[in-house]
Formats: structure tokens, C-alpha cells, sequence
């Protein structure tokens, strides 16, 4: 008689590879200033540090949206925590070892990282998609609450070494870092692996127009909240210090490590008391719009603050809960499917950020922002950013109108997309 595996330590590692992906993300950044004293590398080369970080890991989930047949599931998930410690030795060893090639060493170990990165995003929710669950979306999305929580792990956590042992010490800041990834590598070694056929199926992608489209649906929805999402998480440092005159350290306290608290509690919020993703994501993305249009909108500082900090609750579920909702209206989706929603979401992580940038660098250096801002009583770089975050308005608002079409699509189709 053959017995069932038991999956809880598969749980545990999958949980395990969100919380050390954090790293990947919000860590190099925090070293920029020390990378630009100690190397003199110009702030252009490692703001492109980030550009490659995100374009890697939209590769990655190319790749495996038209090529996921081609890959052993099972044995990349296996070596892909590897992969990231490897990446983080060598952004920690090359620039020590090879000071004159220190740029180079970052580009490499970002690279290999940011591999590691993709293939976590595309693998790791449909593994736990695919584990026997009593609460499947309770699962998927507690775990893509540990991404936030990771992220404010990294950032306290590397604050405080930087700040005990010296920013001239950040690469021992990398090696213990590279050690959290071998403890995910051991657990993904130790555990048995769901069942994943359903990722060879004709089906997973293009198995009938109806398919194609509601998959083409659930990119949009993605996009459009990983749009509203990143957006914020990315400048809000920026905006509460230019825009706000917040201290750095301590917007970064009162504001990012917020932002990063509020996106975590939602999700878990969701896990324990969710039922209904819908409702969920129509208002989550329609209260993101309205918390963008106050802060480009308002004069007030703290109506700005609470607006932007609140942007981390709203927009928490409308990455990880479109994939709820594909996977509640398309059976068995597979790793393609999962693939092809994950660019969809980097895309919209790369795209809208730097949207906001160049609507900041286009507006304050007008000429209309030199006539207008004094009338204001703000800075041309001070209109530029709330001009900014007016612009980035349109992702959300763009996202109501696909959520609906969306909605409306899969009532149309119920138990048809199969």
C-alpha cells in the first residue's frame, strides 16, 4: 500500500525561498552609497544594477512561459537556493578581490541572482498551488506575504550590521546572507515534490481561444497592480524626503518599514479570514487609485504620508491574488501559466517605476514647473514627484476597468476553461 507524502517541510521550503528572495531585492540597494564611496562607482551604474536585476528575471519567466516543457520542475527548484548564494558570494568577493573590476563583479553576481530571483517567482506558487491543502488560497497567500515580511527582515536587519560593524564591512553583510538560501537548499533536498503533470498539458497555455484570453486577462490585472504596487515601494523613501521634507531615516522607519508591515498583514489577513478574491481585488485596486490621486492631489504632508503608506494595504493582494484568481477559473493552470503572469507582474515592476522617474526629471525641470511650483508655495522637484504620482493613477484606474472585463469574462466562461 502506498503511503502519502507528507508535504509539510515542502510548505516550509517554499515559504523558506520567499523570505530569502527579500534579499535579492532590497538589499543591494541599501549599499549603493558605500558601493559609490568605497569603488566610486556613479549612481547611474548602480541604479542600472537594479534595471538588470528586474530584466534577468523578466528572461527567466519568458523562457519558462514557451520552454517550461523542456525544464526538470523538480530538479531546478532543488538548485535554485544554490544559485542565489552563489550569487550573493560573488557580489561580496569579486569587488574585495578585484577592486578595479568591482562594477563588473556587481553586474555578475546581480546576474546570477536575480536567476535565482525568476526562477522563484515561476516555480515556487505553482509548487504550492499544486500541494495537497485543505485552504489552497489561504496558502498562496501566506506566502506571498513572507516576501514582505522578508523584505523587512533584510532591510532591519542589514541597517543594523552596516550600522554595529561599519559600512566598509558589507561584504561580510553578503556571506551571512548567502547562508539563509543553503537552509532552503537543504529543505528542498529533504522534501518530497508534488505531482506537477499538469504543466505538460496542452492545455497550460494555449489549449482554446476562451483559455488564451482569460490567461491574456489575468497578465493585465497583474501587470496594472504590480504597476500600483512597485510604484510606491519604490519612491516612497524619495517622495516622503523630497516631497514631504521627512528625514530620511526616519520616513524610511514611519514610511517604507510601514508600508512593508501593512503589505504583509493584508496578505496574511487574507490567508486567515479570505474567501472572496473578487471583491478583494476590485476594491484593493480602486482604493490604490484613490490613495494615488490624494497624494498627487492634496497639499496636505500628512494626508500625503497616510495616502502613501496605505497604498502597501490596498494594493497587497492584486499581485498574489490574481493568481488566486486564475487558478480558481482555470484548471490546472501549470508552470507556463504561472510563468506568463509572473512577467506580467516584473514588467510591471520595471515599467511604471521608472515611468514615475522620468515624469519626475521631465516636470521639475520645466518650464512650466519654475512658473507654477511658487504659486504653490513647492519646489519644481516637489511638483515633479506629486506630478508624478498623478501620472501613476492611470495603472490603477486602468486596472478597475480590466478587473471588470475580467469578472464579467469568467461568469461568461464558468467551468468552460478547462
Amino acid at each position: 500500500m502506498e503511503t502519502t507524502p507528507n508535504y509539510k517541510r515542502t510548505r516550509l521550503a517554499c515559504f523558506s525561498a520567499y523570505l530569502t528572495m527579500a534579499s535579492v531585492f532590497c538589499v543591494p540597494p541599501i549599499l549603493f552609497v558605500t558601493l559609490r564611496e568605497m569603488y566610486d562607482i556613479s549612481y547611474t551604474l548602480l541604479g542600472t544594477l537594479v534595471l538588470i536585476n528586474f530584466i534577468t528575471q523578466l528572461s527567466i519567466d519568458l523562457l519558462f512561459t514557451f520552454f517550461a516543457k523542456h525544464f526538470n520542475t523538480k530538479w531546478v527548484v532543488r538548485v535554485m537556493p544554490i544559485v542565489t548564494s552563489l550569487g550573493l558570494f560573488i557580489y561580496a568577493l569579486i569587488p574585495s578581490l578585484f577592486p578595479k573590476f568591482a562594477y563588473l563583479g556587481l553586474v555578475v553576481g546581480t546576474v546570477i541572482f536575480s536567476i535565482s530571483a525568476g526562477l522563484s517567482e515561476v516555480l515556487v506558487s505553482p509548487i504550492v498551488s499544486a500541494l495537497p491543502s485543505d485552504n489552497p488560497q489561504r496558502d498562496m497567500s501566506f506566502l506571498h506575504s513572507l516576501y514582505a515580511f522578508g523584505v523587512l527582515f533584510a532591510v532591519v536587519f542589514s541597517t543594523l550590521f552596516l550600522k554595529i560593524f561599519g559600512h566598509e564591512n558589507w561584504t561580510w553583510l553578503m556571506f551571512v546572507l548567502a547562508l539563509f538560501p543553503t537552509i532552503t537548499a537543504t529543505l528542498f533536498m529533504t522534501s518530497p515534490m508534488p505531482d506537477m503533470s499538469g504543466e505538460d498539458s496542452k492545455k497550460t497555455l494555449i489549449g482554446s481561444k476562451e483559455r488564451t484570453i482569460a490567461l491574456a486577462l489575468c497578465v493585465g490585472c497583474i501587470f496594472t497592480g504590480s504597476c500600483a504596487e512597485n510604484v510606491m515601494s519604490n519612491w516612497l523613501s524619495g517622495f516622503m524626503e523630497s516631497a514631504l521634507g521627512i528625514d530620511k531615516t526616519l520616513g524610511d522607519i514611519l514610511g517604507v518599514a510601514v508600508f512593508a508591515i501593512l503589505l504583509g498583514l493584508a496578505r496574511v489577513g487574507y490567508a486567515r479570514f479570505g474567501k472572496k478574491i473578487a471583491p478583494v481585488l476590485f476594491v484593493g485596486m480602486t482604493l490604490s487609485a484613490v490613495c494615488y490621486l490624494a497624494v498627487g492631489f492634496t497639499s496636505s504632508a500628512i494626508v500625503s504620508f497616510v495616502a502613501c503608506i496605505l497604498v502597501g494595504f490596498f494594493s497587497s493582494m492584486l499581485w498574489p491574488g490574481t493568481l488566486i484568481l486564475m487558478e480558481e477559473n482555470i484548471k490546472n493552470p501549470g508552470v507556463t501559466a504561472f510563468a506568463l503572469l509572473a512577467a506580467g507582474g516584473d514588467l510591471g515592476a520595471s515599467i511604471a517605476p521608472q515611468l514615475m522617474g522620468i515624469i519626475i526629471d521631465t516636470v521639475s525641470t520645466s518650464d512650466l514647473a519654475s512658473t507654477l511650483a511658487p504659486t504653490l508655495g513647492i519646489t519644481p522637484e516637489q511638483l515633479g514627484m506629486r506630478a508624478g504620482m498623478l501620472t501613476n493613477a492611470i495603472f490603477p484606474l486602468l486596472g478597475i476597468g480590466i478587473l471588470l472585463i475580467t469578472f464579467r469574462y469568467f461568469r461568461k466562461h464558468k467551468g468552460t476553461l478547462s
